[in-house]
């Protein structure tokens, strides 16, 4: 049990009563936001045999639950149904049945503005919902990727506003989510699970929380320490691919092929790791969680600007692959509009049904913009929904008219696609992934890009 001389007697009650049930899985796990990082957490703790309240504005994601069905690809509607059957998981777009839940886990989206900088908004809202129905004894976890010190900065005074202090009537802590989706070798519950609380009574009980459903748990010293560590994670990713970007870009004009570069660096058994290059970077961490530092940064009177030119190179790919066609088909004699072009991948990476942040949506944009005529075909995407700053009406088509296109460009090497049955149909195909590199066709002129 929690005990402190320097904790008022309250707090020892409190956070005690919290790590009993805990320790009984008896403590009702709330999680706000079911996609791709809630959906599989709400899973993990029913398995672990916790009862769990899972909360979402979109009021098709909770009738889907209910029903036992996914929206998700990667995750088995069988595990929904099993666990909406025996009773200990709901779902509901009820807010105001916040106040039921002895721990609550925030994985709501932290996307980025037009400008560029950290859109809290959903975080803020969130916030207050919780703080609208607070209760002594409850654990507030933020999961969603976002600078240092929001935590602290921005949901503790929104949880504080009605009176409630934490570390004396209610406990936060940060613990930021790690998922990969589509990765077979990687799931919620074998990945490890950093958690760094507000203060240490909310750091031991996250700590708690976490170990009662997942294998292994990394306590950190601060919730500041726990937010940093993602933004790391991301920013060391972003930075080295946007590294191999412009080699690629570097060694194509000399003539030298980046992936045989990478493949035979890759042989090196000491201070070298592979990174990849591509069209552009896509998913929901990657493309935006460098930005919220650098933004944060600011607030010291510093400049990130290695990070910041690692997102420019990155974010200059798309135009980079659109050009590269462009120049292939100038090569034949054809300008890019008119030319019917196939884009094969719209997902951000390959057997997933995400397109958050995808690099192929700003190709077709750019494709469409300069006057050619442009499909997508993607397994797992059958139609492009709306976003934020896309809206482009488009349906994935079947691959059995390959012949009535002039170029193709894989965006996303989805491991479904027939890539030699394009290659035999299709005379120009630029390559962004290198799918060819083993087995180039005999027919089709490759560009990779």
């Amino acid at each position: 049990m929690l005990r402190s001389r320097e904790m008022p007697e309250t707090v020892i009650e409190l956070a005690s009563r919290l790590e009993s049930a805990i320790e009984a899985r008896t403590a009702k796990v709330g999680v706000i936001g079911l996609g791709y990082v809630g959906l599989p957490l709400v899973l993990e703790f029913h398995r672990a045999g916790f009862p769990v309240v899972g909360f979402d504005i979109d009021q098709r994601k909770v009738d889907s639950i209910r029903a036992g069905s996914s929206y998700i690809a990667h995750i088995d509607a069988g595990r929904i149904r099993a666990a909406v059957k025996g009773g200990r998981l709901e779902a509901t777009s009820d807010f105001s049945r916040l106040s039921e839940a002895d721990a609550i886990l925030i994985c709501v989206p932290t996307p980025l503005t037009p400008q560029r900088e950290p859109d809290l908004s959903y975080i803020e809202s969130t916030a207050d919902s919780i703080a609208a129905v607070v209760r002594p004894g409850q654990l507030v976890v933020l999961e969603s990727t976002t600078y240092p010190g929001t935590t602290e900065e921005v949901v503790q005074p929104r949880l504080e506003a009605g009176g409630m202090r934490v570390e004396r009537d209610i406990f936060l802590a940060f613990s930021p989510e790690r998922e990969d989706p589509g990765n077979p070798d990687h799931s919620t519950r074998s990945i490890p699970k950093v958690v760094g609380g507000v203060g240490p009574a909310s750091g031991r009980l996250a700590e708690g929380l976490y170990q009662g459903a997942l294998d292994r748990v990394v306590r950190v010293s601060s919730a500041r320490v726990a937010e940093a560590v993602k933004i790391l994670e991301n920013t060391y990713r972003a930075v080295n691919i946007a590294l191999v970007n412009e080699l690629k870009v570097t060694f194509d004009a000399m003539g030298i092929d980046v992936w045989e570069v990478i493949e035979a660096a890759r042989t090196k058994p000491f201070g070298f790791a592979p990174f990849y290059p591509g069209p552009g970077l896509g998913g929901h961490c990657i493309p935006i969680d460098p930005f919220y530092l650098t933004w944060k940064a600011r607030e010291y009177g510093l400049s990130t600007r290695f990070i910041e030119l690692a997102g420019e190179v990155n974010t200059g790919m798309p135009g980079y692959v659109v050009r590269r066609l462009t120049a292939a088909l100038n090569e034949a004699g054809k300008p890019l509009r008119g030319t019917r072009v196939l884009v094969l991948g719209a997902a951000y990476k390959k057997n997933i049904a995400d397109v958050r942040e995808s690099p192929a949506l700003e190709i077709i944009e750019m494709l469409q913009e300069a006057g050619a005529r442009v499909d997508y075909h993607d397994p797992h995407i059958p139609f492009l929904p709306k976003m934020r700053r896309h809206q482009i009406e488009l349906s994935s088509v079947a691959l059995d008219g390959l012949a009535q296109y002039d170029a193709a460009i894989v965006v996303t090497d989805h491991a479904s696609v027939d890539y030699q049955a394009v290659a035999a149909a299709v005379p120009l195909i630029v390559d962004t992934r290198n799918v060819y590199g083993g087995r180039p066709p005999s027919r089709a002129r490759v560009v990779k890009a």
